[in-house]
């Protein structure tokens, strides 16, 4: 018994530590930040990422295979994965680990892959209501999932979050489509934003998006002051990189924005990194004080 024990230990490890790596390889600037997460939490959270990532990748890079038939199997074995308790599939492993611990429904789950595979067709999203519709599958949900993983089963504090995470969730994806457009509308041949199409993004239309987006972040914010400290600072560390992406897009023309992915330079990046760190921790002193 020990020694199988020993063996799914290594497997686990193994699991987790793949998920890490394909967070490492993705997404730099989330690394970055999930460094900050609590071992634990921050394991479970690359948990997540990895899965996202792997659904994402489908739909968006596979592009000489049958898309539809690789996300029907991924959500196959996912639903095996859950239900027995194993995937030889270590990003599926780890995530239906993390699944369980901490009882993310399997609702959220059916919302995200949903709004993936709305991507393997539509391409153009014309009201509001189905923009808000594919941002809460693709986004919203992501932060639900992660806020179950910070609030580590207790649903007060859950409920009482549940909105801020979603407004953060909403900001992240529209920053992320603004950053894209280009790629989205030229390479994929989808427009998410209802109110314009790509001939007519100009500095009103960039400036009404903006302000929404900055809304959210207002909301998002309050709900970040309340998070435990496993993985309020990481968030934080996200919350502020997003904002400063966010201010380059809003002082970039519309007609550049179209022209060229925006993105923050690695010693902005690190510069952030670096004050987001102290003024936390010089608060957290003056409070303990």
């Amino acid at each position: 018994m020990q020694e199988k024990d020993s063996c799914l230990k290594k497997y686990n490890e193994l699991a987790f530590g793949l998920s890490k790596e394909t967070t490492k390889q993705y997404s730099t600037s989330f690394y970055s930040a999930s460094r900050f997460f609590h071992p634990k939490t921050r394991q479970a959270i690359h948990s997540v990422y990895g899965f996202v990532r792997l659904a994402d990748e489908i739909v968006d890079s596979f592009h000489d295979f049958d898309k539809k038939a690789l996300l029907d199997k991924f959500e196959a074995d996912f639903l095996q994965a859950y239900s027995s308790g194993i995937s030889i599939n270590p990003i599926l492993h780890s995530f239906q680990i993390t699944v369980r611990e901490y009882n993310i429904p399997n609702k959220y789950i059916e919302d995200f892959l949903s709004s993936m595979r709305a991507d393997l067709d539509k391409k153009e999203y014309k009201t509001d209501t189905e923009i808000k519709n594919y941002i809460y599958g693709s986004a919203d949900v992501v932060g639900l999932i992660c806020l179950k993983i910070f609030c580590q089963n207790d649903d007060s504090l859950f409920d009482k979050l549940y909105d801020p995470a979603m407004r953060l969730g909403s900001a992240f994806q529209k920053v992320n489509f603004l950053r894209d457009l280009r790629d989205d509308v030229l390479s994929l041949g989808r427009t998410y934003f209802p109110v314009f199409n790509i001939e007519s993004f100009d500095e009103e239309t960039k400036y009404k998006l903006v302000r929404e987006i900055e809304k959210d972040f207002l909301e998002a914010k309050i709900g970040i002051k309340n998070l435990p400290d496993s993985s309020q600072l990481a968030v934080i560390i996200a919350y502020k990189y997003y904002l400063r992406l966010l201010s380059k897009i809003k002082h970039t023309p519309a007609n550049k924005i179209i022209e060229r992915r925006i993105r923050v330079s690695d010693f902005n990046k690190t510069l952030l990194l670096s004050t987001t760190i102290i003024i936390y921790k010089l608060k957290h002193i003056f409070v303990k004080r």
